[in-house]
């Protein structure tokens, strides 16, 4: 059984380096990672914005191999395991499991469409019954306008009949609020946390009972995210939450990912942070021009980083 505490607060999935060196790319993720950790922020590596679809098995398992060996403590990490290949997420799933994650963020099979609510049970059943782990903890990963492969109540319902425990909870990243909120209301009294998919419900789902958020801009303003969190119940909560809203929007002006990164490179020195994988494309030098102005005029910092 797993005996980590339950996760919860503000997640980042933590932007992946790359360079040509293995080596090199994995200390600059370790590097970023101990400044998440230091904001109170933990790790979804291997999340969207982390780029996770343009990584190989092997590449995901030598960079949790690194953050291990680094003294990252795993019940901080939430990494993600979902593949289309279904052998390729036990496989993940089984690895990370060994190093004593609080938990794996697993998407859905997500290369055939307008599949069956029942091929997708069979889907993480199958995954369950072969990594076959005690200590194992699933949190979904509902991200219909990207996978096109929705995660239904109906599906949720059935999964935690079958295996309670194990199935742990959601990162909801539809966007939709109705949605966020039924699965609240429904499944969070049956032990099923609901993370928001960014801070920009953050708010609004912890005072419907939820655990927290798993956000892309976790990555560059996570003490501002994470302060929230622990301060939801002050009066300040509201405008903590519309400072939160006015930053993440002035990064969604630009490509997410490539932005990120970006701002990670400007403010940490490494220009090497802004590397994306193709079909990606790094922000080109007007739009990092523009980026920094819009973060200047805001006095936007990353302090410590």
């Amino acid at each position: 059984m797993n005996t980590n505490p339950r996760l919860s607060g503000v997640f980042s999935p933590v932007i992946t380096p790359y360079t040509d060196d293995r080596r090199q790319t994995a200390a600059m993720l370790v590097r970023h990672s101990r400044w998440l950790l230091g904001q109170d922020v933990g790790l979804a590596v291997f999340g969207t914005n982390s780029e996770a679809n343009s990584l190989a098995v092997a590449e995901r398992m030598h960079l949790l191999d690194a953050l291990f060996e680094a003294g990252v403590p795993g019940d901080r990490m939430m990494p993600g395991t979902g593949c289309c290949a279904l052998a390729d997420s036990v496989e993940l799933t089984r690895h990370a499991v060994a190093h004593g994650v609080g938990g794996v963020l697993m998407l859905p099979p997500f290369f055939y469409k307008g599949v069956s609510d029942d091929g997708l049970f069979a889907s993480y059943a199958e995954v369950i019954e072969r990594v076959a782990d005690p200590r194992l903890r699933i949190y979904l990963y509902h991200i219909p306008q990207v996978s096109q492969v929705p995660i239904s109540l109906a599906l949720i319902e059935r999964l935690l009949a079958a295996y309670p425990g194990v199935i742990a909870g959601i990162k909801d990243s539809s966007g939709d609020w109705a949605n966020t909120s039924a699965m609240l209301e429904r499944f969070q009294p049956q032990g099923f946390d609901v993370f928001a998919g960014s801070e920009t419900y953050l708010l609004a789902t912890m005072r419907a009972g939820g655990v927290g958020c798993i956000t892309a801009t976790g990555n560059v303003n996570p003490g501002a995210i994470a302060r929230l969190y622990r301060t939801w119940q002050q009066p300040d909560a509201d405008a903590q939450q519309a400072e939160l809203d006015a930053l993440r929007a002035t990064f969604m002006k630009f490509p997410m990912i490539p932005a990120l990164k970006a701002a990670v490179a400007m403010f940490s020195g490494d220009a090497g942070y802004a590397a994306v994988r193709p079909p990606l494309m790094r922000l080109d030098s007007q739009q990092n021009t523009d980026l920094l102005a819009a973060l200047r005029a805001r006095e936007f910092s990353m302090p410590g980083l």
